[in-house]
């Protein structure tokens, strides 16, 4: 059945947060504190694999010598980023999730936590920034095929989980977005994934993996990064690779 799998994936958010705020008891302010950074911590690596598998290749030596790793695509990563946030900055995407946060806040009955709207857009952007998001509701909408979905519930299900018993109920919440952004794309299958090629899912995995390196550095050093605002880039390096070089 199409959208299974945005069912499993919104299900698993919700349990994970559930399992979250109930462990979140136990531990003491500085404890979670201390979860939250590891949390940041686990996902700036994350990130990092994810974006060097994008930039470094490893070839072969032309004299037939030893193998070397080498690197490349900065100039398509400057450019995806700085043209993308200018445009979310204009668009204000990041004031908007805080709105909608706050919003959320207060028609939850949860007005006096004060870190449930930034626990909110955290983990909002930490789950459905990424190609497993796209490609998986692609597979689920053309296919019936929620297979890569249900693997990514399981991340969520851990992701969610350990930001709620850190950062607080805010963060189970992120089960909103999900549902609709996995929603919309599955029932926009059959147009999309005609668009979303090889090389262009190679493209959003890369600057994917950089705004998630975003999110971490957030978690771990406070609001430093409006990460929301470059949410632009992802479609920019999605359009990219139907622009021909050389």
């Amino acid at each position: 059945m199409a959208g299974a799998g945005t069912l499993i994936n919104t299900a698993a958010v919700v349990a994970g947060g559930l399992v979250g705020h109930f462990a979140g008891r136990i531990f003491k302010q500085e404890q979670q504190d201390s979860i939250t950074v590891v949390c940041g911590v686990s996902v700036l690596f994350i990130a990092i694999a994810g974006a060097m598998e994008g930039m470094l290749e490893i070839t072969a030596s032309e004299t037939g010598g030893a193998w070397r790793i080498t690197s490349g695509r900065s100039m398509f990563i400057v450019l995806c980023l700085a043209v993308g946030t200018v445009i979310g900055e204009i668009l204000k995407i990041e004031e908007g999730f805080e709105r909608f946060g706050t919003w959320l806040k207060f028609k939850t009955g949860n007005a006096r936590d004060a870190r449930f709207v930034d626990a909110f857009v955290t983990s909002s952007l930490t789950i459905c920034i990424g190609a497993m998001a796209i490609v998986g509701s692609i597979q689920d909408g053309v296919m019936g095929d929620y297979s890569t979905l249900a693997v990514k519930s399981v991340l969520d299900f851990i992701i969610v989980a350990v930001m709620t018993s850190a950062m607080g109920k805010g963060s189970a919440f992120a089960a909103i977005p999900i549902f609709v952004f996995e929603g919309s794309v599955t029932l926009l299958a059959r147009l999309i994934a005609p668009f979303m090629t090889e090389s262009a899912i190679a493209n959003l995995s890369l600057v994917g993996s950089i705004l998630i390196f975003g999110v971490g550095v957030n978690l771990v050093w406070g609001k430093k990064v409006r990460v929301a605002n470059m949410m632009p880039a992802i479609l920019l390096a999605v359009l990219a690779a139907y622009i021909p070089f050389g």
